[in-house]
């Protein structure tokens, strides 16, 4: 399998959540061996693991790789990457300078990887529904709530009026509504947020357009939507997954708000020339 090497972490990490406690366990255990590499070999992992040469094969098959051979080589390619080094832990007797290096790190990798698992495909779908919907509607909940405010904030900018619900039942509510003109995006950095799935859900029924912000492609939310665009953030104790994850799901965002924009550039432009100068006298003109 001839793949990126920057996507070989983001995929295993987005997979293993949805293996068995037994297979992550033996996931976690290949991984996390400082030694392997091309010439480890499946009986030694296997028996490291304590499981069968067959067990390793089916997992690595999970994972999305053709069999144990296909995975070895991307996981040793991955690790020699520029990007799998970026994080590391954090720890209790990290001074100040360590502690900017490693969160900063951790935010680049996320950008890196999420940028490399990115299906362009998938991307202009998403702006092509966005651009030319009626109704856009954004469902949240906590943090993924932040991020689709300011998703809905610079849509507004360039002319583009979207409404974002974070609120079980105001998500139902509005999902009731809608119709086959409309667009629903669902941000869950978990995707299994049962509010927001059956949001989703009752969104596609009154028959929506939808698509999910989430950071596991194999998570419910994605089972549910059209469209499934993929974050993805290695995460630590201290921070949690989410807060790389959250930068670069602002950026996908920020991405997808500039196709969107693209698609009538002239309009955009002209939309924000008076969003601009809506807000431009509320700004403090002293030269400061």
């Amino acid at each position: 399998m001839n793949i990126d090497p920057r996507t070989v972490g983001a995929q295993v990490r987005m997979r293993t959540p949805f293996l068995t406690p037994l297979e992550a366990r033996v996931v976690d255990t290949i991984t996390g061996r400082r030694d392997f590499d091309i010439t480890t070999s499946l009986r030694e992992v296997a028996e490291d693991a304590g499981v069968s040469d067959a067990m390793i094969v089916k997992i690595t098959k999970k994972l999305g790789f053709n069999g144990y051979r296909d995975f070895r080589a991307a996981l040793v390619s991955y690790r020699q990457s520029d990007v799998a080094s970026l994080h590391s832990e954090i720890s209790p007797d990290d001074s100040s300078a360590d502690i900017v290096k490693k969160v900063f790190n951790t935010a680049v990798q996320a950008l890196e990887e999420t940028m490399s698992i990115l299906d362009i495909e998938t991307f202009d779908r998403a702006a092509d529904l966005l651009f030319a919907a009626n109704v856009r509607d954004f469902y949240g909940l906590g943090g993924s709530a932040q991020i689709a405010r300011d998703v809905s904030h610079k849509f507004l900018r360039i002319g583009l009026r979207s409404t974002v619900y974070d609120d079980a039942h105001m998500m139902l509510m509005s999902a009731a509504l809608l119709g086959p003109n409309d667009v629903v995006i669902a941000f869950s950095h978990s995707g299994a947020t049962t509010a927001v799935i059956d949001a989703v859900r009752q969104a596609r029924q009154s028959g929506a357009r939808t698509i999910a912000l989430t950071n596991y492609a194999n998570a419910p939310l994605a089972e549910v939507a059209d469209i499934v665009l993929c974050s993805t953030a290695q995460g630590s104790p201290l921070l949690g997954e989410n807060a790389a994850a959250r930068i670069a799901q602002l950026n996908v965002m920020d991405a997808i708000f500039v196709a969107v924009a693209q698609r009538d550039f002239a309009r955009a432009e002209a939309q924000l020339s008076k969003t601009m100068a809506a807000v431009d006298n509320k700004r403090n003109k002293s030269g400061i």
